[in-house]
């Protein structure tokens, strides 16, 4: 797959403080990639170098092939964590005036607003001025300017910050549209949910350094541990979690249910398989669940974070 950014070695220090140390990260055309990290790791960062906002002390930067330079701003939106609309200008005004900035015509800029407000139902905002908005309101307004000049990259920090649930699916379905339509997307949040949802890549930094990437699918099969939750109703419970213990790895399993059974995590060597296990547990009573435990984005973030 071809890939549409590419940072190689980046580096870069602010003063004694070193911010990025030796990141390299590979975003491929078409993808969702998830750029994740503790608070003060690094990403910001890296996105405002990406955004030429700043630039690195060691390493290059490339879009689409091309080393970054200044004409490659108008093929990045950019929606940064922290919003910086003018509050006393009016909505239409005010988008309109953005797009002209990112070199759009005034009349493709005015049609194409008026279809995304038409999208995500706020066509009745367009005389309203930002103070009027509330802060989700506004986050739909400063979403809009950042896709509006339809962008090869797509760089969303926090995107679902100040949104409903409502809203936050909206803004969701819109930025798998965008993905589908052809645009390539760098999302950083703290929200695992969303990375589940959207992200087909991931990259980690933790501390300045990048501990973990690649497709979030592999990283979770390097991650899973043979283990299965099961569910069971038999006849002596006590007795049967004994003689699994005898048999397995086990542990306590915690997932909801209406029922009231047995409730365990059974680790299986590598030379035994699930078909052995659920064989076996059909013989000793009524099996109302059976999942392999297959890792969440959360649960690789804290583990991939406390190892490093």
């Amino acid at each position: 797959m071809d890939n549409l950014l590419e940072a190689h070695s980046v580096s870069k220090s602010f003063g004694n403080f070193k911010a990025l140390n030796n990141v390299s990260i590979a975003v491929p055309k078409g993808s969702i990639f998830g750029l994740l990290g503790p608070n003060g790791a690094g990403k910001t960062t890296l996105i405002r170098i990406i955004n030429q906002i700043t630039i690195p002390d060691t390493g290059h930067v490339l879009l689409d092939g091309e080393p970054l330079k200044r004409h490659h701003i108008q093929n990045i939106g950019y929606l940064p964590e922290e919003r910086g609309l003018y509050k006393s200008m009016k909505v239409g005004e005010q988008a309109l005036y953005l797009a002209q900035l990112k070199g759009m015509d005034k009349a493709v800029a005015k049609k194409r607003l008026l279809d995304w407000f038409e999208r995500l139902e706020i066509g009745d905002w367009w005389n309203k001025k930002i103070q009027e908005l509330s802060k989700g309101m506004a986050q739909k307004i400063q979403f809009v300017v950042t896709v509006l000049h339809e962008p090869k990259l797509l760089i969303f920090d926090e995107p679902f910050s100040g949104f409903d649930p409502i809203n936050a699916n909206i803004i969701k379905d819109q930025i798998l549209r965008l993905r589908d339509e052809g645009a390539t997307v760098i999302f950083s949040t703290h929200r695992m949910e969303s990375v589940e949802e959207l992200c087909d890549h991931i990259a980690l930094i933790h501390k300045s350094n990048k501990v973990l990437d690649g497709n979030l699918n592999a990283i979770k099969r390097e991650y899973k541990t043979n283990t299965f939750e099961i569910g069971i109703n038999a006849k002596n419970p006590t007795e049967l979690q004994k003689t699994l213990s005898e048999k397995f790895i086990v542990s306590p399993a915690e997932f909801k249910s209406l029922n009231n059974e047995l409730k365990l995590n059974i680790k299986l060597s590598e030379k035994e398989t699930a078909n052995q296990l659920l064989s076996y547990l059909t013989t000793q009573g009524e099996l109302s669940h059976f999942v392999e435990v297959i890792p969440s984005a959360n649960d690789i973030f804290i583990q991939t974070v406390k190892n490093n």
